[in-house]
């Protein structure tokens, strides 16, 4: 999992990722949070399946997937916000970083089948799905779903959470 530790450290560095800790995605967990427990276990759902699948790709679509950076639940005419997150995500992120084909596409095609057009690729597929799974873990325990993961175990990701939040 350092290869996440990795990716996350490069794109904090370069853009706003860390601001995504200001807006709450479901439940208690922000967007920061969960775009890193969708990277995280993304990574091992692959691995356990033994897909082949392009990992820094992977890694940098699921940690950007949900980079809209704004907070939906304001009540600002975004009551479709599940239809048209993933472009405003894809904007931003296409501003902010040089993007491959394989990361546009987990990007804008990750809410399938509100999307209407499914992902293309293995890895798009991979961050669909594990982020259906993340959102309902997320609404469904809505206090601290993922204290293991940035917290506790591994230390190595509390750790680069707290760096991100204090750039």
């Amino acid at each position: 999992m350092n290869s996440v530790m990795f990716c996350m450290k490069r794109l904090s560095e370069q853009s706003k990722l860390r601001r995504m800790d200001e807006y709450t995605q479901h439940g208690s967990t922000s967007c920061l949070k969960h775009t890193i427990a969708v990277a995280y276990y993304s990574v091992r759902l692959a691995e356990k399946l033994g897909i082949k699948y392009k990992k820094t790709d992977l890694i940098r679509g699921a940690l950007l997937h949900d980079y809209f950076l704004y907070d939906w639940h304001d009540g600002n005419g975004r009551k479709v916000h599940g239809f048209t997150h993933p472009k405003a995500a894809l904007v931003n992120a296409d501003r902010d970083y040089d993007l491959t084909d394989t990361e546009k596409e987990i990007i804008v095609k990750h809410m399938f089948p509100l999307t209407i057009m499914p992902p293309k690729c293995r890895e798009g597929w991979i961050v669909c799905m594990v982020d259906k799974y993340c959102s309902l873990y997320e609404t469904f325990k809505r206090k601290r779903p993922y204290e293991n993961l940035l917290t506790k175990n591994p230390t190595a990701y509390a750790e680069l959470y707290r760096q991100i939040i204090a750039m």
